[in-house]
């Protein structure tokens, strides 16, 4: 298996500025580079940043320079890092292309923290990069679900589907 990550931002990317009394966070290097260095992966792959933004701040051109990218990759199994805001939102902008199996995910902590989900979040991706065959998918919570059935809950901050 070969696998393509893209970066496009949000919380799993985070880190502290490098400025001084700095309070905002800002995106970092992606996050799934380090995570995959210490998980000794089986399967190749490739890590490609194609934003480092916000899920807030992400637009529908930004959504078609994604679309565009998933479209002309060869790379048939996909994941991407995103926001949690907007990640359902932007899933259901790419919809399913055909020949490839695309999962969004992300974190509810940067990954540089100790406490983080983003390794699980990866792996649960990865995991689900085996036995799916084509689609677009979250994989956020232990769990995968279809973009059109699933939110973000506004008091639990957890995705569910409806």
């Amino acid at each position: 298996m070969k696998v393509l990550f893209i970066q496009t931002g949000g919380t799993i990317d985070k880190d502290y500025p490098k400025t001084n009394a700095g309070y905002a966070f800002e995106i970092d290097e992606p996050a799934v580079s380090r995570i995959l260095e210490k998980s000794f992966p089986g399967f190749q792959f490739e890590v490609k940043s194609l934003f480092k933004k916000d899920s807030m701040d992400m637009t529908d051109q930004d959504r078609n320079e994604l679309m565009s990218l998933l479209s002309s990759t060869e790379y048939s199994k996909i994941v991407v890092t995103h926001g949690s805001d907007t990640m359902v939102q932007t899933a259901q902008h790419i919809g399913n292309i055909k020949g490839k199996t695309i999962l969004f995910t992300g974190s509810y902590r940067p990954q540089r923290f100790a406490e983080s989900d983003a390794d699980f979040n990866i792996g649960v991706a990865v995991g689900a990069l085996n036995v799916l065959t084509e689609g677009t998918l979250i994989a956020m919570n232990g769990k995968i679900m279809e973009p059109e059935t699933c939110y973000k809950h506004p008091e639990t901050g957890l995705f569910e589907t409806k």
